[in-house]
């Protein structure tokens, strides 16, 4: 499974030949300036939640590429609302077969906002099964006891978790989780964007690897196996 990060939350996975991008924050990002948002591919787009920097991107890129936006009622419909044709409604708890696997909405213990300040519905994370592999992408959520259900969905191969704390779950939290799920592989995101959420990433390294856990903090623009 190939992984391409664009910065701050926002990756792709391609799967099957499909392109799923994520929480696409890139054009205010500095850095990520040199990443071409227009040239960006995508099939999929999964949005957790309604932060702006997770949802900048997601409508022009949409529209260009024609790209499927998956993300929870209140988001469904502001995109509806705002021109987007080829969006499908995705609640906390629901799970859907889609041509590359099958995924499984998960609520995330963080707030939902869009830019003008009203309500975005319940932040969520999702869990995809595929036959190339399974993965956890938990939004901007904090920690929470119901992760340990997510379990039971499977056998996974890696977590992508935010590891910038303050706003979201930190490093600590993050082992703690991959302990839960027995998962030797963590994909940090949600670090370094902004000020408060700057990390040593040495240091942060060492601590996953004294968990036995490997951290992986991919370069803006690469694309990695995973």
């Amino acid at each position: 499974m190939k992984v391409t990060y664009y910065g701050h939350s926002c990756f792709s996975v391609n799967i099957g030949g499909k392109n799923i991008l994520f929480d696409p924050f890139i054009t205010p990002n500095e850095l990520a300036k040199d990443i071409r948002v227009n040239e960006v591919p995508a099939d999929y787009i999964f949005v957790s939640h309604a932060h702006f920097d997770h949802i900048n991107d997601a409508m022009s890129i949409a529209l260009r590429t024609n790209a499927k936006i998956i993300a929870n009622w209140e988001i469904y419909n502001w995109f509806s609302k705002n021109g987007v044709t080829n969006v499908q409604p995705m609640n906390p708890g629901g799970k859907w077969d889609f041509e590359f696997g099958t995924v499984k909405c998960i609520q995330a213990a963080h707030s939902s906002s869009f830019p003008d300040g009203s309500y975005g519905g319940v932040a969520s994370g999702f869990v995809f099964l595929t036959n190339e592999g399974n993965f956890y992408y938990s939004g901007d959520s904090g920690l929470s006891m119901e992760m340990q259900l997510i379990k039971k969905l499977g056998q996974l191969d890696f977590l992508v978790l935010p590891i910038g704390d303050l706003l979201t779950m930190g490093p600590d939290d993050a082992i703690e989780l991959a302990g839960w799920l027995d998962v030797k592989t963590v994909m940090g995101v949600h670090y370094d964007t902004f000020g408060l959420i700057r990390i040593d990433h040495d240091k942060v390294k060492k601590q996953f690897a004294d968990a036995g856990v490997t951290l992986r903090l991919l370069a803006i623009g690469s694309t990695e196996d995973f």
